[in-house]
């Protein structure tokens, strides 16, 4: 942990908003003190607060301190308006020796509020994502989360409800007509949307944990096992064959024998420090190519083949693909180079 102090005191220009105003489910300065102790701050206090402040309550739980009008600052304390909303990376630039002057965004009206909300959320979106889920899912499940950010709504309880709608999507898959079919599919794009709220939810909520990230990871895997396993027993009762169980079976045991792998490799140490946030946790070549192609834009294509009843022809390719994936991170993980033992 680092030593150096966080000093957050009033802004010089009047503020319409008071430092204990929710933003996206926390009160504002709460936001820049966790942020502060995640980006390793050793002390944070905050400026001339009364015992009888609004700010006891909103900074519960937090190691902030609260010091009396007149009351002496922490030596070499970096200096922060409290007005000053920041992201965790913001907080971490301030607490190598960058100065907060152009980070973040100053909130000194309802107009700025929603400003600093749009620029939190925004800053949810991952680089690595895939194209439609950039372009498409993210815009829906970020509209989703900041309605979401006020109540009590957990991020774990929102991976329990994406899960549970795309195992709802999957008995509509064992039907042939492509009614059926499309309504299978459309949850299970439904869940893919809602699937990304969960980490929208712990980042913006400073409720990161293992926990939710194994649940997340697994959660996923077993609905995409299912509508694989559904997609073969469907195709095979209209088909009046077995062979499509095989393909099923090819598809379930590649996305299992893929997803322990990576579970072993990058998930079962815990990450060092208080965080889990992403499903892998080392930037090794088995952990790029495992997020690269586990991202969800097949789900379009299950969705569009599904419009004509068509969605078993998915399974042909995610019977193939799955076990190559698998063998990909295997021979990737054998390349990669001995660690040196001391």
């Amino acid at each position: 942990m680092s030593g150096r102090a966080l000093l957050l005191v009033a802004p010089a220009a009047p503020s319409a908003v008071a430092p204990e105003s929710p933003l996206l489910g926390l009160p504002m300065i709460r936001r820049t003190v966790l942020a502060a102790e995640r980006a390793g701050f050793g002390r944070i206090a905050i400026a001339g607060a009364a015992p009888e402040s609004p700010l006891v309550r909103a900074l519960a739980g937090t190691r902030a301190e609260l010091l009396p009008a007149g009351g002496p600052p922490p030596q070499d304390a970096v200096v922060v308006p409290w007005n000053l909303v920041l992201r965790t990376a913001e907080v971490k630039e301030i607490a190598s020796g960058r100065g907060p002057a152009g980070l973040g965004v100053a909130v000194s009206s309802a107009g700025d509020r929603r400003v600093a909300e749009r620029w939190l959320l925004d800053g949810l979106v991952k680089d690595s994502e895939g194209f439609m889920s950039r372009h498409f899912e993210r815009k829906v499940s970020l509209e989703v989360s900041r309605r979401l950010a006020p109540t009590r709504i957990t991020p774990n309880a929102m991976t329990l409800v994406s899960v549970a709608i795309g195992l709802a999507g999957a008995p509509f898959f064992l039907s042939a007509q492509a009614t059926m079919q499309t309504a299978g599919a459309l949850l299970f794009l439904l869940h893919s949307i809602l699937d990304g709220c969960d980490g929208e939810l712990a980042r913006l909520k400073f409720q990161e944990s293992r926990f939710g990230g194994v649940l997340d990871f697994w959660g996923d895997n077993v609905v995409h096992c299912a509508i694989f396993a559904a997609i073969g027993v469907g195709w095979s009762r209209s088909a009046g064959a077995s062979w499509p169980l095989a393909l099923g079976a090819a598809a379930v045991a590649g996305t299992l024998a893929s997803a322990g792998f990576v579970y072993s490799k990058t998930m079962r140490r815990p990450k060092e420090g208080p965080l889990f946030t992403g499903v892998v946790t080392s930037d090794t070549a088995v952990s790029r190519v495992a997020d690269a192609l586990s991202r969800r834009d097949f789900i379009y294509l299950v969705l569009a083949l599904s419009l004509f009843g068509k969605a078993g022809w998915f399974l042909v390719l995610a019977a193939a693909g799955a076990p190559i994936f698998f063998l990909v991170l295997v021979l990737l993980d054998r390349r990669r180079p001995e660690r040196k033992t001391t």
